[in-house]
């Protein structure tokens, strides 16, 4: 990927589920360091010492599962709800905006029309401080899905790619 991007086929590199001492390790062994990086990142699983440790070389986080799949009662959890009141937004709205306040690229998913447009009705109201310090508190500090420092997960998750390569 850098002979291509030196060549200039690509202008940019990114990667995924680069965790704080991987995502490290990459870049001071690595020439271009990569321009995002695609990780876990919702309400629940705020990754802020990550993003710390990307804003600091240089890379932009991206949120993948910005909604947390729904799990931990996403969709209908109060503090979100009690947010979104004061705003006339959903819990899905507060969140993602949430996350854009904070710096976190979003690309939520959805094959729903009225979702779609709900997703991009974001820009028009801003979160208070207080509002930001109630949505900093959910933040558990665990994957809502897995972890991938667990060898045992590791293993099963590549033991899987290979099974469906064959």
């Amino acid at each position: 990927m850098e002979e291509l991007y030196k060549a200039g086929i690509i202008r940019a590199i990114g990667v995924s589920n680069f965790l704080p001492d991987r995502y490290i390790d990459l870049v001071k062994f690595s020439e271009v360091v990569p321009a995002v990086n695609q990780v876990e990142t919702h309400v629940f699983h705020q990754q802020t010492a990550a993003h710390e440790i990307m804003k600091k070389y240089n890379t932009q986080i991206e949120s993948w599962g910005p909604f947390a799949e729904g799990r931990n009662n996403f969709f209908t959890n109060p503090t979100l709800q009690e947010v979104g009141e004061q705003y006339n937004k959903t819990t899905a709205q507060v969140a993602l905006r949430y996350l854009i306040q904070r710096g976190v690229v979003v690309i939520p998913k959805t094959v729903n029309k009225d979702r779609m447009e709900q997703n991009f009705d974001v820009f028009d109201f801003e979160l208070t401080a207080g509002d930001m310090d109630k949505l900093a508190a959910l933040d558990t500090g665990e994957s809502a899905f897995f972890s991938h420092a667990d060898p045992q997960t590791v293993e099963f998750m590549t033991d899987y790619g290979k099974k469906g390569l064959e």
